[in-house]
């Protein structure tokens, strides 16, 4: 599937029902389980979306991912290992664009 034939499915799913990839649940889980690397995109299309968010215990920020989607799932991938990962639009007021907020950041630093 292109670009174009994923933003079409999109747009003619109904509104409200859009998945954004969820920072504080994956910050948890990475800090819980401490992969080398951690992954995140959408499953269903996964080599447009997907990219490096966490490599060798630090926070990837410069890497390409989009992370929201109405028909696809937002997903986090530890190393050989794929978990849904996602939370409503509006939640948090994170979208596709959304990168470590701090809430995740803060997640990751703490000492707990």
């Amino acid at each position: 599937m292109d670009t174009l034939q994923a933003i079409a499915i999109n747009e003619s799913t109904p509104d409200g029902n859009e998945k954004v990839f969820d920072w504080d649940k994956a910050a948890k889980i990475i800090k819980e389980r401490k992969p080398e690397t951690a992954s995140a995109g959408l499953a269903e299309d996964w080599e447009w979306t997907g990219g490096t968010i966490y490599k060798s215990g630090k926070p990837v920020k410069n890497e390409y991912t989009y992370l929201a989607s109405r028909w696809a799932t937002p997903v986090l991938r530890l190393d050989d290992e794929e978990i849904e990962c996602y939370q409503s639009k509006g939640y948090h007021g994170w979208n596709a664009d959304t990168k470590w907020p701090k809430s995740a950041l803060k997640i990751l630093d703490s000492e707990e």
